[in-house]
């Protein structure tokens, strides 16, 4: 893993540190531009539903007009690990950025992955 995807994981933590400190907000993610700007965003609890931190980061990025992103990743509060992308999210990502890398993993050995790559996640009841 480069030096940028590790600062990466470490700016979607510092999101998450200082912006999720309450049940409506959970989960940071922070993603980064082939030029090296980062962008950032928390997911949104509501009682019409959540949208995740990562669809979040894409807005911020459309409303910033930062082009294409190349590597994402979530991290959840309260030191919890890095969080893999869910379906939704997925379907999202490979649709605006199809070639674009995702940090998944522990956080003590993350890894850098295609979207096309990972793994497919677990159906919920």
């Amino acid at each position: 893993m480069r030096d940028t995807d590790r600062a990466l994981v470490q700016a979607a933590g510092a999101v998450a540190r200082l912006r999720c400190r309450s049940a409506r907000h959970t989960v940071a993610a922070a993603a980064r531009t082939p030029e090296g700007r980062v962008l950032t965003g928390v997911n949104l609890h509501h009682d019409t539903g959540t949208t995740c931190a990562e669809a979040v980061a894409v807005g911020t990025a459309a409303t910033q007009a930062a082009g294409e992103l190349e590597t994402i990743v979530a991290v959840g509060d309260r030191g919890r690990e890095i969080l893999s992308p869910c379906e939704r999210c997925r379907s999202l990502l490979l649709d605006y950025f199809p070639a674009i890398r995702v940090i998944v993993g522990p956080m003590d050995d993350p890894r850098v992955l295609p979207l096309a790559d990972l793994p497919t996640p677990a159906a919920t009841p």
